[in-house]
């Protein structure tokens, strides 16, 4: 049988169809990026209590294995800094706080989601999380549900959308409260302020440019 199909089918290419197989782990490899590594993200928030959605822009950071940071340029100015199990948070006229992650899981998970990620560690993100993978190559949905107790009782799911090896945008389900939707990399670059909520939602799923 064997010989049958390589007479078919060049074994060369059955052994790269076999490595190459579409899942979570080909997801992560090609998400993988050593560090120093940064990239744009554009949050947007909605709330009843806001007119209109807050759009909070700035960069993620990872200048070593141990260290993400998160850096807001707009509408204000704060940098929060995660590191061996610790939160700092630093803003323009206020003195830096500090505290422990266990105190905020929903930081823990996000450090723990991102490191894993970046490094490409499929297996560190499968002790954090459940994962279920939809899609195909050029347009997939990779949803992340909490496996800690104190995460999940925070977070519903985590779901990642992205187009091949762009990670596009993350859409954060809490227990309490509004999905909170982050656009990354191209998806926010090309968002602009007059970009309606609608087209909003249509770059983070691969509908829109």
């Amino acid at each position: 049988m064997a010989a049958l199909l390589c007479a078919l089918v060049p074994c060369w290419a059955m052994a790269q169809a076999a490595g190459d197989e579409f899942g979570s782990a080909w997801i992560l490899e090609k998400l993988a990026r050593p560090a120093p590594v940064r990239t744009s993200f554009l949050e947007v928030r909605t709330s009843p209590m806001l007119k209109a959605p807050l759009r909070v822009a700035g960069e993620y950071l990872r200048p070593d294995e141990r260290t993400l940071v998160r850096a807001v340029r707009s509408p204000y100015v704060e940098t929060t800094t995660i590191r061996d199990g610790r939160a700092t948070i630093e803003r323009a006229g206020r003195s830096p706080r500090s505290f422990a992650l266990s105190r905020a899981p929903e930081l823990a998970g996000l450090q723990a989601s991102f490191g894993a990620l970046l490094a490409g560690d499929h297996a560190a993100l499968a002790r954090q999380y459940e994962i279920d993978v939809q899609g195909v190559r050029e347009r997939w949905r990779m949803t992340l549900t909490p496996r800690d107790p104190a995460l999940a009782d925070a977070i519903r799911d985590i779901t990642l959308y992205g187009r091949g090896a762009e990670l596009r945008c993350i859409e954060t389900r809490p227990r309490e409260g509004e999905l909170q939707r982050t656009l990354m990399a191209g998806a926010a670059r090309s968002a602009d302020a007059q970009t309606d909520a609608a087209s909003l939602e249509a770059r983070c799923r691969g509908d829109g440019g």
